[in-house]
């Protein structure tokens, strides 16, 4: 049987959570997700600056990729809360692993608690030699 379970506090209406009845309530992340309004998509974004110089460490490029990220969604009228999905590309699973801590601690001050579906790959290599990780994200401005 399918939930739907409310939007977290803040988060804009015309997003629901999906929530399989019975399921265990993920943390961090949604099931899925469920908008209606208009679609804001962005390519890979990687962990640099205006300049293109990458932040030292997993963790700052994290931030950077999660900001340029919300630079992005702005040009389009979105907000973090507009999230729907994020696909995240790293290069080390067991870098990610080992600053979960952290990593959850520079989400929130940059996205909030608003936790839209996500998925994690390792992937071999970036098409930037120094890009630790690459982010996918996935906007819906209700109408």
């Amino acid at each position: 049987m399918r939930t739907m379970r409310k939007p977290e506090a803040g988060a804009t209406s015309g997003l629901q959570v999906l929530q399989p009845g019975g399921w265990p309530q993920p943390k961090g992340y949604s099931n899925g997700m469920m908008a209606e309004g208009r679609l804001v998509v962005t390519g890979g974004v990687v962990g640099w600056d205006v300049a293109c110089r990458f932040a030292d460490g997993f963790v700052a490029q994290v931030r950077l990729a999660l900001e340029n990220i919300v630079a992005i969604l702005a040009e389009g009228g979105a907000e973090p809360q507009h999230l729907v999905r994020l696909t995240w590309y790293v290069v080390d699973m067991d870098e990610y692993a080992s600053n979960l801590k952290a990593l959850g601690k520079v989400y929130r001050e940059v996205i909030g608690t608003h936790y839209p579906s996500m998925a994690l790959v390792q992937v071999v290599r970036l098409v930037e030699p120094s890009a630790r990780l690459e982010i996918e994200a996935t906007a819906v401005v209700p109408r």
